[in-house]
Parts: C-alpha cells; structure tokens; sequence
C-alpha cells in the first residue's frame, strides 16, 4: 500500500496571540476564533511546587481554589458549573499553576463571575482541606507501592538530587502538618499580578476580552518576591529502589538536558522519538516485537523552566531486567555509531510534524502551544521554526546529538523492583 503523501502549509502560520498590558500589570492574550461557539480562559500562575517552601503547598493551593468562597460552596460551585454545562481544570507542574474555564460562548458571563469567585476569594475551608488532606495522603501512600511510581521519583531524585527543587519528593506524612495558613500564606505570595498571565481563545470579542480583563485586572499585586536561584543539580547515575515481592521492574535510562530555549532541544526530541516516541520507534521494536520484554516502551525530552532532561521509560518481568537494560543501551549505542536509514528518518519526521498540525486543529489546541511558547519566551512564530528544524534534520544530525549527549557514562539510570538474588 502506498502512503499518502504528507501535504505541510508553508510556512506553518499560525496567528499570533493579540497581547494587551492591564493595569496591574497581568498579560492577557487574545485568540480569537470567531467560528467556535465556545470560550476558554487559562490563568497561569508561577505557583508550580518548585516554588513551595512547605511541602505540598502548591498543589494543594491550586486544588482548593475551588472549595469555598464567601457567597459560595464547593458544591453550589460544582452544580453551577454543570448547569452551565462549563469546565474548571487545574494542573500543576514544578513551575506553573494552570487555571482554565471553558464554557459556550451564550454562557461565558455566568461562567466568568464563578471563575472571579474562585480566583479571587478563595477561602480554603478548614472542614474541607482536613477531607483532601486525608485523601491525598492515602491516596500518595498508595501510588507510591507501585514501582512505576518509585522509579520516576527515583529517578528525579536521581537525575537532580534529593533537595533540589526538581529532585524532591515529600513524605506523605507532611499532609499531617500542612495548616491553612500555610495555603493562604501561599496563594498570597504566588497568585499574584507579578506571577500570571491570561490567554483566552475560541469566540473571544471585545465583551468577552473586556470581561476577561475585567477579572484579571483585580488579581492584586503582592510583595516583592526574591527569587531563591535555581541550585545546580547532584546526579547519581545509578539507582535501585527494592520492592520485595515485585514481579515487574519499572525502569528510567536518561540525562540531564536543557531547557526548550536551547538550540538542540528540537534535535533531541527527535532523537528521543526515534529512540521511543511511536509505536515502531527502536525500543519498541526491540523491547516488545523481538525480545517480549514489555507491552508497551517511551521516550521523551521534557523540560522545565530552568532545566530539561531525556527519559526513556519501560516496565518489564523482573527476571528480564539485566537484559533489557542491555537492549536499551545498545539501542542509544547504535543510535551513536550508525547513521539512521533516511526512510526511518523520515518517517519519525512525518510522525512528529503530524502530531504538531493534529495539536493546532482547533482553538484550545492552540492557546496550549501559545502559552508553551509564551513561558519560553517567544511568540507562535516558534512553531513554523520548528517544524522547520524538524523537517531540515538529517542522519549525520541524529548521530551528532547522540554522540553529543547520549554517552554511556552520561546516563543515568534507576531501577525500582525485586532485588535480584
């Protein structure tokens, strides 16, 4: 069967976000797409956990924003929402917290006086803090007994050391002593104008801009905040977490990279989706198709504000460990001594800029790229160079990156499962 060719926009132009200053200093960028009949917000806090001073205090701060208000309960607050047939989403990483409502445009100005509620008069309930804190805590001391959760802990830990801000990974017995106090103290200090932006996409004209602004222009502004700097990271390039009684070993092989901004950051995710980024990548084909190893193999380069690193990820049967460790090493050797066929090549590449335009189809799919782009400090002008870079990588590149940063004596490795006899 022939494959269909690959038609690719050029260049890949994507609108830029339309960015108006408010008074209190917030950003807020515009999308919009007059077509959809739906509108989406996304607050974004520098409030990740790389920036709490007590444990678990970022998380459980951008997790309760929704419990209570004033005028409102966690509950009336749910039925409202579904009424309205609106979403509320939070996520959080090591840097940023992510705040977004989305609702049908006929219903963006109810759906805006919750989501004021809840970003500006959050109060934090002690009655329901005491309720999440009993939850998360089980909840944390039971995802930690499996061994895919140790190793990617162990592996951080690994890759940064065990106090760094990326590295750590609390006790769940911290829930035990996280106060109110603690929440409000943070969400005071973190959620604030200095720390945010706003991007809003979908059907956004001048009464849903004016609306949107209307909110972010209230999020006071907070003390001057001194950055603690980043502390440099303390690699170990080995690491066993023993789980008696395992029948699967969880393992992590990688190194420490870079941030998106770095100028070989592209070339690595292609190494890293050559390496385990599709379902016929080299690990896969090898870990699964001809060894039986593992159901199921990944690679990826992420990266954060201040750092960035390559994992491969896999689980195996205990008794296969040793030998698919040794797969896996000598699959990034090979990736280090021989040029890649050009057709393999090209295929990763058609893999890669394929997701890139499946993201792009729709309006939220493209705020997410927008605000990915804003924090790395750029604009969407980055997709079309990317896609560039991806299409202009070459085999000799390939074997350059890989040469580069993929010696044996760089990588590190963790492994959490049965200890071996």
């Amino acid at each position: 069967m022939k494959r269909p060719p690959l038609h690719i926009p050029s260049p890949v132009d994507i609108a830029q976000a339309e960015k108006s200053l408010l008074a209190n200093g917030t950003a807020l960028y515009a999308l919009p797409s007059s077509e959809f009949e739906v509108l989406r917000v996304t607050f974004v806090f520098r409030a990740g956990s790389a920036r709490q001073r007590i444990p678990f205090a970022a998380s459980t701060a951008a997790n309760m924003l929704a419990e209570g208000t004033p005028d409102l309960t966690a509950h009336q607050i749910a039925e409202r929402l579904d009424f309205l047939g609106s979403w509320f989403d939070v996520s959080i990483d090591r840097d940023y917290a992510y705040i977004s409502f989305a609702t049908l445009s006929k219903f963006y100005r109810e759906t805006l006086d919750i989501a004021e509620a809840i970003l500006l008069r959050p109060t934090f309930p002690e009655e329901e803090l005491a309720v999440y804190r009993a939850k998360r805590k089980q909840r944390l001391a039971i995802e930690r007994k499996k061994v895919d959760v140790e190793v990617r802990e162990a592996f951080a830990r690994a890759l940064y050391g065990a106090e760094h801000p990326y590295g750590t990974s609390s006790d769940e017995a911290a829930y035990d002593t996280l106060t109110r106090d603690d929440i409000v103290a943070f969400h005071r200090r973190r959620y604030t104008a200095e720390h945010c932006f706003v991007v809003c996409s979908g059907r956004v004209g001048d009464a849903e801009r004016a609306a949107v602004a209307a909110i972010a222009e209230r999020i006071p502004r907070g003390e001057t905040v001194v950055e603690e700097p980043f502390p440099e990271p303390h690699t170990e390039h080995e690491v066993f977490v023993a789980h008696p009684g395992a029948v699967q070993s969880s393992i992590r092989v990688g190194r420490l990279l870079f941030p998106r901004s770095h100028p070989d950051f592209t070339g690595m995710q292609v190494v890293a989706t050559v390496l385990g980024g599709y379902f016929g990548s080299r690990l896969m084909r090898n870990l699964r198709e001809e060894h039986g190893y593992t159901y199921g193999v990944a690679a990826a380069a992420v990266n954060f504000e201040h750092s960035g690193y390559l994992a491969v990820a896999t689980q195996v049967g205990t008794e296969s460990t040793e030998s698919a460790l040794g797969e896996i090493y000598a699959e990034i050797e090979r990736l280090r001594r021989e040029p890649m066929p050009e057709e393999e090549l090209e295929l990763v590449k058609n893999i890669m800029t394929g997701e890139m335009m499946r993201i792009l189809d729709g309006p939220f799919g493209i705020a997410d790229v927008t605000i990915e782009n804003i924090l790395c400090g750029t604009d969407n002008s980055a997709i079309d160079r990317t896609i560039r870079l991806i299409r202009a990588m070459t085999p000799a590149d390939v074997q350059r990156l890989a040469q580069r940063y993929l010696a044996r004596e760089d990588l590190v490795t963790a492994v959490a499962g049965q200890p071996q006899a």
